[in-house]
């Protein structure tokens, strides 16, 4: 009798361990479950925050490439002279000088020169003085006026974008 109050007692644990057992492998599960749904949301969540910041620094990039390619143009426009650098060494002398920039350098025995150094793009270096410097200054305003008019004329500024902001 006692043996068969202890076998029972064993089948009783037995069963009991194994409905326990079942019972935490459905929440293992369920929790595997859980999780992978959450990662998979991470994953579609940080891509997606990816593209956007990559397009929003390409825009950026665009946009400065822009002003940059505009100004040679408005360089050659204003009779700047467009000097290559064909040599090893004027090459040297171009990369030295601050890129993409218009500088002064003055002269004892002269006026003013004005050097726009283009290391990357057509590796050449633009030399003007006063009268051409002048004349690029009128022409850089007048773009920059025409391209504030072609901005208003868009739409300009959506100001319903500010309205979330708290004040």
């Amino acid at each position: 009798m006692q043996s068969l109050a202890v076998s029972a007692a064993a089948i009783l644990v037995t069963f009991a361990a194994l409905e326990w057992r079942e019972t935490r492998g459905r929440e293992h599960a369920r929790a595997c479950r859980d999780w992978r749904s959450e990662r998979k949301t991470r994953i579609v969540v940080t891509a997606a925050l990816f593209t956007v910041s990559l397009t929003a620094l390409s825009g950026c990039a665009t946009l400065r490439s822009q002003g940059a390619v505009g100004t040679p143009e408005l360089l050659a426009a204003a009779g700047f002279q467009r000097q290559s650098a064909d040599s090893a060494e004027q090459t040297r002398n171009l990369a030295s000088m601050p890129p993409l920039r218009i500088v002064a350098r003055g002269m004892a025995d002269r006026d003013v020169v004005y050097t726009y150094a283009d290391p990357v793009k057509c590796r050449c270096l633009y030399v003007g003085g006063p009268k051409q410097y002048m004349e690029y200054q009128r022409l850089a305003r007048q773009r920059q006026i025409e391209e504030d008019d072609l901005w208003v004329e868009s739409g300009g500024m959506d100001w319903a974008l500010w309205e979330a902001w708290p004040r």
